[in-house]
């Protein structure tokens, strides 16, 4: 069975984008549940020198539906500032897995080979689009992903790694 670019990359991101909408969900509810606000953690930090809490998802969106965006038109750059309290970032998560969701196998696989250059103030970073997708996007989008999922346990939320993991792909 061939592997193709939307197996690799898409796929893992629904696997994972899918599981930080879930934790994120979970995590409000126990906010709730100990009389928490969920907006105190939007800006949690696990050290003083890392981004926030809403950074974090801001950066799963971006490097999930927004690589591929950058992909299909051959250029991508950092995520712009956004404020957005907890239900706000729940939302942003939530749009981009059903955008994630909307995208066919067809439409991602023929960006293979497409020239994608990542820009970041005067500098500029030349890939493939597999390249990009697989080298670039996908382990950000797990660091930010996990860096999320961590601050909600530092906060104290019930979360285990199955909550991490998401929805595995199983031998049917």
């Amino acid at each position: 069975m061939a592997i193709s670019l939307y197996d690799v990359s898409v796929g893992s991101m629904i696997q994972t984008v899918g599981a930080v909408s879930a934790f994120i969900g979970k995590g409000r509810t126990w906010c709730q549940e100990a009389g928490i606000n969920p907006d105190e953690v939007v800006d949690t930090r696990l050290a003083a020198d890392m981004f926030p809490f809403s950074f974090q998802l801001l950066s799963v969106v971006h490097h999930s539906i927004n690589a591929i965006e950058g992909a299909r038109a051959g250029e991508f750059g950092p995520p712009g500032p956004k404020e957005l309290d907890y239900a706000g970032l729940e939302a942003l998560v939530a749009d981009a897995l059903a955008r994630l969701k909307a995208l066919s196998p067809e439409e991602v696989n023929a960006l293979e080979g497409k020239d994608v250059v990542f820009r970041i103030g005067q500098g500029q970073i030349p890939f493939t689009a597999e390249g990009f997708l697989m080298s670039f996007s996908l382990p950000n989008l797990h660091f930010h992903a996990a860096t999320a999922y961590d601050i909600l346990r530092q906060k104290g939320a019930p979360l285990g790694k199955r909550d991490y993991l998401g929805a595995m792909k199983l031998k049917a």
